[in-house]
């Protein structure tokens, strides 16, 4: 069964088209990471199924409720995190926690008993009675994911949640997702990270223009894009078309060059990596910069969609 599942939503803002028919759902119990550029429409489908918006075709549910004809019983069953923390910076952690609860109807002594069980479950604990004003960023973050799970929700809608963090709070985050995850609850996840989407989801979809342009998963998007990319950067600048069609003839790709002085192509694995090391050293190519690593979803999207993200932007 699966705890959500939208078909063929479309929602116009004015005359402009934010979503155009797409579908997505995720088996209970699982994470559906909805990768896409800005303004691709993954706040937009996010918005409808958690009830705040309404779409004009199609039609979606929530742990079998249609989230237009059953909203309130819907949002009984959720939990919403947005891009931007979205707690009361002039109460206390604890407080935040309390007054959610109390308008989830919980009775205080409830409320107060699962409160502190999320400031411990969060690493909050000896933060609960700071006024949230003198958290970090990190710590409104986790905050936030607290106060959408006071209500233990089936499913919970993550809309970009590692945004601006650094990498240690981005892997907090990620952590809290797996736990979710442990305990049987759904998530679905935004994202503009490849990254993320490759560490947390059993499932991908990325989005373009409104449009679910691939899906499967991350292992089957990693096959259509090539596994990993290589970075090459010659440390003689004149050298680089010399490097680039190294590099482009060992993967079997053409090559791309995202900056200047830089050349990257996608490899299927490590042994091609290992190849273009032994040939630039055999054409004597020195190079400044060389890594390996998963490709961007700059990298995706132009695989995809011949286009890049800002151009999608």
């Amino acid at each position: 069964m699966n705890a959500f599942e939208a078909e063929g939503l479309v929602k116009r803002f004015g005359k402009t088209t934010a979503l155009d028919g797409i579908d997505l759902a995720a088996r209970q119990g699982t994470v559906l990471g909805v990768l896409g550029p800005n303004g691709a429409g993954k706040t937009t489908a996010v918005r409808i199924l958690a009830t705040l918006l309404r779409a004009d075709a199609g039609r979606a549910s929530v742990a079998g409720l249609d989230v237009a004809r059953q909203p309130a019983k819907v949002r009984s069953r959720i939990g919403l995190t947005g891009q931007y923390a979205s707690v009361d910076e002039d109460l206390t952690g604890r407080e935040n926690l309390v007054l959610i609860g109390k308008l989830l109807d919980l009775r205080s002594s409830d409320a107060q008993v699962r409160a502190a069980q999320l400031l411990a479950d969060f690493g909050l604990a000896e933060a609960g009675d700071r006024r949230v004003s003198t958290y970090s960023g990190g710590m409104r973050r986790r905050l936030d994911l607290a106060a959408s799970l006071v209500g233990r929700p089936e499913v919970i809608f993550l809309d970009e949640p590692t945004t601006g963090l650094d990498p240690a709070k981005r892997e907090d985050v990620w952590a809290i997702v797996r736990k979710l995850v442990a305990d049987g609850v759904t998530v679905l996840l935004t994202t503009q990270y490849l990254e993320e989407a490759d560490a947390l989801a059993d499932d991908i979809s990325v989005i373009d223009h409104g449009k679910v342009i691939a899906h499967g998963t991350p292992a089957d998007l990693k096959r259509v894009v090539g596994g990993q990319t290589v970075l090459v950067r010659p440390a003689d600048p004149a050298r680089l078309a010399e490097a680039a069609a190294l590099i482009a003839a060992v993967a079997g790709r053409e090559t791309e060059s995202p900056g200047r002085d830089v050349v990257t192509v996608p490899v299927d694995g490590d042994a091609a990596f290992t190849e273009i090391v032994a040939r630039l050293a055999g054409a004597g190519i020195a190079v400044t910069e060389l890594s390996l690593r998963l490709p961007s979803l700059d990298e995706v999207f132009f695989t995809l969609t011949g286009h890049h993200t800002e151009e999608a932007a």
